[in-house]
């Protein structure tokens, strides 16, 4: 069973009195365990795409299924449950609390779900050590480098143990040194714990870590390549 599976998606607004199709039927299947790059100029539809399945919206048509559960027509609050339990959020501005340390910041997912504080601790701590931050604990935000940021913000993404990473530019604040680093850890994420990752990017140098592209224009998947 396909971990993502989209059957002709559509996603339409009203802009004053004219219907915009941002999403014009899509179809698509990502397996549990692949690396997706997702490309297109502003506009394509890759971003609604995007909010669809990170169920931070809700479609017009069509079917979305999670790990073949139809999520496309439930409440606001089973889709928050989703969110919390089985999608992670990296975003190219880190989104991280200010004046609030790195571990608190991780524990962040877990206080929605009422983890026990020692266990919000300890899981937290294991995900900042994966990521090589565990001497940043107590560090804030403004204390960081924009890598170690986007690290902690990673080991957020990760702490509830997630199947899928969404990450919205995720490099798009960094420099290329940094950037590299950051795209070394989704892949080694998506090679040892087989999570899959969907990532958003303009950069083809960024899109090249990835197993697969898919490139939206105008509401349409236009391509779908395996590069790997």
């Amino acid at each position: 069973m396909a971990l993502i599976e989209t059957l002709e998606l559509e996603k339409n607004y009203q802009v004053g009195g004219t219907t915009v199709r941002a999403l014009a039927g899509i179809s698509l299947r990502i397996e549990r365990g692949e690396f997706v790059a997702v490309m297109g100029p502003s506009g394509s539809g890759k971003s609604t795409f995007m909010n669809l399945i990170g169920c931070l919206d809700q479609p017009t048509g069509g079917h979305y299924l999670l790990d073949g559960e139809d999520v496309g027509g439930l409440a606001r609050d089973e889709l928050a449950r989703i969110r919390n339990h089985r999608i992670g959020f990296v975003f190219q501005g880190f989104n991280l609390l200010p004046r609030t340390s790195a571990l608190e910041n991780v524990e962040l997912p877990m206080l929605y779900n009422g983890t026990p504080a020692g266990e919000r601790k300890r899981r937290a701590l294991a995900a900042l050590r994966l990521l090589g931050l565990e001497d940043r604990e107590h560090h804030q935000p403004n204390q960081l480098s924009g890598g170690q940021q986007q690290r902690v913000a990673i080991a957020r993404a990760l702490v509830n143990d997630a199947p899928l990473i969404l990450a919205d530019e995720p490099t798009g604040n960094l420099d290329t040194r940094t950037s590299a680093e950051i795209m070394e850890l989704f892949v080694a994420l998506n090679q040892r714990s087989r999570i899959t990752v969907i990532l958003v990017t303009h950069e083809a140098d960024i899109a090249a870590y990835s197993g697969r592209v898919i490139r939206f224009l105008d509401g349409l998947v236009i391509s779908d390549e395996k590069v790997k």
